[in-house]
C-alpha cells in the first residue's frame, strides 16, 4: 500500500508544554505522534514521556525496536527519503533530533527554540519549518548546513504547520487568541507563509470563539486546508450544555489557492459532542477526512467529496439541512454532517497523533500505550484492532488525574473536558466566560490552573475558598456531573504536580539586563508589596477601581504572576492585551502600582522582569 508523499512531510501533531523531569525507565509511554514510511511498511510512534521512538512492523503489528531519543518528545516527521527521523524534544532550549532511521542513532542536534511542537520537512527536503510555539515564531533550518536561517513571526502558540505540494506555501495553525478578550470577538488564526521570501502573507482569522487549534493538514491535491480546533460559545452564560451551548468542536475548511477560510462545520452530533478534536488528514486518494477525538476516543471520518459539494451549496444559498440555507448558517449547525460522518467509538483513551495508511488508520492512544488500527472502508465496519507499544507502570493518582482532566466522557453529554478551557497542561484558553461561580451578566478571564492549589481563594473574586473547592464546583456547574470523589482527589492530584515553565524572556536560565533593572522597578512602584516574591502573590482581594458593571466595586483576587507571559489576556475581564497596558493604559490612577511617573524604558524594563517571572 501507498503513503502518499504529502503525508509524510506532516508533522505528526503533537503538543507537551510543561518541562518533564528526568525520564524513568519505568515511565508512561504517552504516545503522541505518529508516522508512516512511503512504502506503508513502517510506523514511528513518538512516546512523549518515555522518551522514545517505537518503531512499528504493519504487517505483524508488532513492535520491531525503539529508538531513545532525549525527551521529552513534542513533534516527529520523516524525511522525504524516509532515511531520517525528525524528532523535537519539548524544552525551553528545544532541539530537533536527526536519526537515521536503519542505525537508530542520531546524527545531528540544532538548536529550534522554545518548546518546539509542529515540524514540517520541504517537499525537496532542504529544510525543516519548525513551530518555536512560545517564541511565536517559526524556525526555518538548513538541513544540510545544520543550522537555523532565521526565524518567521507569526501569531500565538504556533503548534502546527503544512506545507503545499509545491513547497510554496506554509499553513500555521496558532494554538491561542491574540488580544483583549473583552470585546465582541476573540479567536485564533492561520497564519499564511510565503516560504521564498519568508514573511507572513495572510493571517486567516477563524470565527469567533475558535481556540485550541490543534492540527492542520493539506489535501493530496494541495486544494484545500483543514484545522482542527474548539468553538467555544464564551458569550453565551454557562448555564447548560445541550446542543453545544457551551462549548463546540469544529473542523475549519480553508481554499488554499486563494488563501481564504471556506467555513467550518461541526464535529458534534446534536445531544453528542465530539470533544477535543486533535489530528486531521486525508487519505492518500483524498475520499476522506479523519479526525481523532481526543476528549471521547472516537475517530471521525468525514466524506471529502460530499462535505465541499454541501458546503458549497450553502455558499449558493441553497437550503440544505433544517438549520442551513446560507454559509453563514454552517458553524451553527451540530445537523450538518450528518450522513457525512462517521464515529467509530475506540477502546482506549485519548487518541492524538494519526496515520493513514491506504484505508487503515493508526491513532496513538496517549492514556492507554497503544495504537488503535480502524479500518475506514464504510461496507467492512470491523471493529478496530490495537497493536501495543509496550508495558506501563499503574497509575498513580496524578496520572489518573492527568486522564480524567482531558476526558470528556465525564461530561453532561461529552461536549468538554476540562482541557477545553485549559488546554496545554491546565492553562488558558485566552477568551473570557460567564460562569455560575459569581452570578450571570459578568465575564471574567480563564485563569491558569498553574499554583492554583497554593494560591487560595479560587477564582478572580474569590468565590470559592480554594482550588479544591472549585474543582469539584467545575466538575458539578460546568460539566454538569456527578462523579466520585475520587476523581476529584486525582484531579486536584494532577493540578498540584504541574511545573511552571521557565520564561522564553530569559537568557539561558538567568534574567536579561532589562529584565534585572526592572526587577528594581518592580519594587520601586510597589508592585512586591501584593505580588510578594516567592509566589508572587499575597493571597489577598482587593478593590482598584476596575471593575465594570455588575463587578464594580467588588475586590478581586490578586493572582500569581508566575508563568504570566503565557497567560494573556490580562486583568480579570481580559481587557488588556499585553502587560505595558496593565502597566500604562489601565492604571492611570495608579492604584495597581505606582507607574504614572516612570520613564518609557522603566516601564519596558518592568515589563520585562514580569515577564521573565
Amino acid at each position: 500500500m501507498q503513503q502518499s508523499k504529502m503525508r509524510l512531510l506532516l508533522t505528526a501533531t503533537v503538543f507537551l508544554t510543561a518541562v518533564a523531569p528526568a525520564l524513568a525507565a519505568d515511565a508512561y509511554l504517552s504516545p503522541l505522534g505518529v508516522v508512516a514510511d512511503s512504502a506503508g511498511k513502517t510506523l514511528y510512534v513518538a512516546q512523549s514521556t518515555a522518551g522514545k521512538v517505537a518503531v512499528v512492523d504493519v504487517a505483524s503489528g508488532k513492535v520491531a525496536r525503539e529508538i531513545a531519543v532525549e525527551g521529552p518528545l513534542s513533534g516527529m516527521v520523516l524525511s522525504p527519503e524516509g532515511d531520517k527521523l525528525y524528532v523535537a524534544q519539548c524544552v525551553p532550549a528545544g532541539r530537533i533530533r536527526t536519526i537515521d532511521v536503519k542505525t537508530g542513532k542520531a546524527t545531528a542536534s540544532i538548536r529550534a527554540g522554545h518548546c518546539p511542537a509542529g515540524i514540517v520537512v520541504s517537499p525537496d527536503g532542504k529544510r525543516l519549518y519548525v513551530c518555536s510555539q512560545f517564541n511565536n515564531a517559526i524556525t526555518v533550518i538548513d538541513l544540510a548546513a545544520g543550522s537555523v536561517e532565521g526565524r518567521i513571526p507569526v501569531k500565538r502558540e504556533p503548534i502546527a504547520a503544512a506545507i503545499t505540494p509545491d513547497g510554496k506555501t506554509l499553513f500555521v495553525a496558532n494554538h491561542l487568541p491574540a488580544g483583549a478578550t473583552d470585546g465582541d470577538y476573540a479567536a485564533a488564526e492561520v497564519s499564511v507563509i510565503d516560504t521564498e521570501s519568508r514573511k507572513p502573507v495572510a493571517s486567516l482569522l477563524l470565527p469567533n470563539g475558535s481556540t485550541a487549534l490543534r492540527d492542520i493538514t493539506i489535501s493530496p491535491d494541495g486544494q484545500n486546508a483543514y484545522v482542527t480546533h474548539v468553538l467555544a460559545r464564551y458569550q453565551l452564560p454557562t448555564t447548560q450544555l445541550e446542543r453545544g451551548w457551551m462549548n463546540t468542536n469544529a473542523l475549519t475548511i480553508i481554499d488554499v489557492p486563494a488563501r481564504k477560510l471556506i467555513n467550518t462545520v461541526l464535529l458534534d452530533d446534536v445531544d453528542l459532542g465530539a470533544a477535543n478534536p486533535w489530528s486531521v488528514r486525508c487519505t492518500a486518494d483524498g475520499k476522506h477526512i479523519c479526525v481523532t477525538l481526543a476528549g471521547t476516543h472516537e475517530l471521525c471520518v468525514i466524506d471529502r467529496a460530499r462535505l465541499h459539494e454541501k458546503l458549497a451549496k450553502a455558499a449558493a444559498g441553497e437550503k440544505v439541512s433544517d438549520a442551513t440555507s446560507t454559509a453563514d448558517d454552517v458553524p451553527n449547525d451540530l445537523s450538518f454532517l450528518v450522513l457525512i460522518k462517521r464515529r467509530i467509538r475506540l477502546e482506549g483513551n485519548n487518541p492524538r497523533g494519526l496515520a493513514l495508511i491506504g484505508d487503515k488508520a493508526y491513532a496513538a492512544q496517549y492514556f492507554t500505550a497503544n495504537l488503535a488500527v480502524v479500518d475506514l472502508n464504510p461496507d467492512a465496519r470491523p471493529k478496530p484492532q490495537y497493536v501495543s507499544l509496550g508495558a506501563e507502570p499503574p497509575m498513580t493518582a496524578a496520572r489518573k488525574g492527568e486522564m480524567f482532566f482531558h476526558d470528556a466522557s465525564l461530561c453532561f453529554q461529552k461536549w468538554q473536558s476540562c482541557s477545553s478551557c485549559h488546554p496545554g497542561n491546565g492553562r488558558v484558553d485566552g477568551l473570557n466566560w460567564d460562569l455560575l461561580n459569581d452570578g450571570l451578566g459578568n465575564p471574567k478571564n480563564t485563569k491558569s490552573m498553574l499554583l492554583a492549589h497554593k494560591t487560595p481563594p479560587a477564582m478572580s473574586l474569590g468565590v470559592r475558598a480554594d482550588a479544591e473547592a472549585a474543582v469539584r464546583a467545575g466538575i458539578r456547574h460546568i460539566q454538569f456531573a456527578v462523579r466520585p470523589e475520587e476523581d476529584a482527589v486525582a484531579i486536584d492530584e494532577y493540578l498540584k504536580g504541574l511545573e511552571p515553565v521557565p520564561s522564553p524572556q530569559l537568557r539561558r536560565g538567568a534574567l536579561s539586563e532589562s529584565a534585572e533593572r526592572g526587577k528594581e522597578v518592580f519594587q520601586l512602584a510597589g508592585c512586591g508589596s501584593c505580588h510578594t516574591p516567592g509566589l508572587f502573590t499575597d493571597l489577598k482581594e482587593y478593590d482598584l477601581g476596575m471593575g465594570r458593571y455588575l463587578d464594580e466595586g467588588k475586590p478581586v483576587d490578586t493572582p500569581t504572576l508566575i508563568e504570566c507571559w503565557r497567560t494573556a489576556p490580562y486583568l480579570h475581564d481580559g481587557r488588556a492585551a499585553t502587560i505595558r497596558e496593565v502597566l500604562t493604559k489601565f492604571n492611570k490612577d495608579d492604584k495597581h502600582g505606582k507607574t504614572s511617573n516612570l520613564t518609557d524604558q522603566q516601564i519596558k524594563d518592568l515589563a520585562a522582569y514580569v515577564l521573565s517571572l
